[in-house]
């Protein structure tokens, strides 16, 4: 799929004309069977796959990649994940989870950056029917589940995300939805309630099937790369934003889980960690999240080139009082037009001798045959909370073409509503944990070995246990090196056995 994640919004200007077409094409009675409340602990897991794995993509697809890719996820819960978030690798995350009674499995893309959860209705025309990514799409039927409903047009939910009642609202009226994003592509459909499964972790590397009850899209009209055109098509997306109406959002209310969450992108071997719940260790530093923000936005105060600070006021990375917004749904790092020149020009002085290519009109390059790490500077981003966040040069240099090519990017390039704004992407998140703390408004990370494990605490049981990494490639999961070690001796004492 791939639209754009953070910048997803609601137009006002088309809504009363949706409403009317969809208040004609959905007018259906709510009196429908009831949907089950059983919710457990606070764990849970989702497969992920990457993407566009082993899939080379060239660069003036990957800006547009960023710009239309919405990234999207379930404490105590393990979501394995799989591909590998480097420029030259580029993909999207997605999870199968389980939706309906009985369950069916949906693939939908993961996104941190976005809210709504949707997935393709039945009543598609303009779905894909097939997907390159080598799995089977599948459409859900409110019909078809016991445990489905619709959800009425003047239910709390429908009156919150639209931020009031709906013009034309009558008795037995669905609640209609419709999400357009910055890359023109769109999703409208209506909104139904029903049970998610997920899985939640019942002890060290375990987990045990949970569910809930989550309002979300049944997609009935896509356009643009969600259609039937595309190729790498998912059965829709699983928003975790900060809304009410994110799933994430939806669980903790009920008490199914905690509002904290926490990442682990591993940008060697691939894959990494993606768990809900109280993370105690390893420990991290915290930063304020921004009050009043959609987004997960949080205060930068300096940058540093080496050894060096950029000397820039702290009014420049104020800017509008968005922050710097973290999003594991991006690839690049984009900064303020000042931050950026100022930055590369500091990157490009560690080695005068350097021939610079710009590539697409928006990538600086160079060839260069020496050590990354030993040649340029590190990058250090300072926060609010003297929390820091140091990216080295193998992170923000990638290789294209027989080039080496700086990922940081100038969003004073971007258009309007992006316009100087700082968003951070995997690029800079990738080899750390980090940590969203929804409860207590803040955000951490600390750098880690991704392809290890952390210890998530049960904040019901006081339990803590251990969740691992994942790399989910072609419907498996990737063996542990300890258990694939282990088949290898076992398979060698059999051989001789044998002999």
């Amino acid at each position: 799929m791939a639209v754009n994640r953070a910048w997803a919004t609601m137009l006002d200007s088309v809504a009363p004309v949706f409403f009317s077409f969809f208040s004609l094409l959905f007018l259906v009675t709510t009196e429908t069977a009831g949907v089950s409340s059983s919710v457990y602990n606070s764990s849970g897991f989702f497969s992920l796959k990457y993407r566009f794995a082993d899939q080379e993509r060239s660069l003036n697809v990957l800006k547009a990649h960023d710009t239309q890719r919405q990234l999207q996820i379930l404490a105590g819960v393990d979501l394995p994940l799989g591909g590998i978030g480097r420029p030259d690798t580029v993909g999207l995350y997605y999870a199968r989870i389980g939706i309906g009674t009985p369950s069916k499995d949906y693939y939908v893309q993961v996104d941190t950056g976005s809210d709504l959860m949707w997935v393709n209705c039945i009543q598609c025309r303009e779905c894909p029917r097939r997907s390159s990514l080598g799995i089977d799409l599948t459409f859900y039927d409110v019909e078809d589940s016991n445990s489905g409903k619709l959800v009425p047009c003047d239910n709390q939910f429908c009156l919150e995300i639209n931020e009031g009642p709906l013009s034309g609202c009558t008795t037995n009226m669905s609640c209609p939805y419709l999400e357009i994003y910055g890359d023109g592509s769109s999703t409208a459909g209506y909104f139904v309630q029903d049970i998610v499964q997920y899985a939640r972790v019942s002890g060290d590397l375990q987990t045990t099937t949970a569910n809930g009850s989550v309002i979300f899209g049944c997609g009935a009209r896509q356009s643009g790369d969600l259609g039937s055109s595309s190729g790498a098509a998912l059965d829709g997306i699983l928003g975790f934003g900060k809304a009410n109406s994110s799933i994430i959002s939806q669980l903790a209310s009920s008490g199914s889980v905690k509002k904290m969450f926490a990442h682990c992108l591993d940008g060697t071997n691939g894959g990494g960690i993606f768990a809900i719940g109280h993370v105690v260790q390893p420990k991290v530093n915290t930063t304020p999240l921004i009050v009043n923000q959609p987004h997960y936005s949080v205060n930068m105060t300096a940058v540093q080139v080496g050894i060096e600070f950029l000397n820039l006021s702290r009014d420049v990375f104020e800017g509008d009082r968005r922050g710097t917004i973290l999003d594991s749904g991006t690839t690049l790092a984009y900064l303020p037009e000042i931050i950026y020149d100022t930055l590369i020009s500091k990157i490009i002085s560690w080695q005068p001798e350097l021939k610079v290519f710009t590539v697409h009109d928006d990538y600086t390059c160079f060839q260069y045959s020496q050590s990354l790490d030993n040649g340029f500077p590190n990058i250090t981003l300072h926060f609010e909370n003297s929390l820091t966040l140091k990216v080295y040069p193998h992170d923000y240099l990638f290789s294209y073409e027989g080039l080496w090519c700086v990922g940081w990017q100038n969003s004073g390039l971007q258009p309007s509503d992006r316009r100087n704004l700082t968003l951070l992407g995997d690029l800079v998140l990738s080899n750390k944990l980090v940590v969203y703390d929804l409860e207590n408004q803040v955000i951490g990370w600390t750098e880690y070995n991704c392809s290890s494990s952390i210890k998530l605490q049960d904040d019901h049981s006081g339990t803590v246990h251990l969740v691992g990494s994942h790399y989910i490639s072609s419907g498996c999961s990737r063996l542990n090196p300890v258990w694939l070690l282990a088949l290898i001796l076992l398979s060698m004492l059999v051989l001789t056995l044998e002999l």
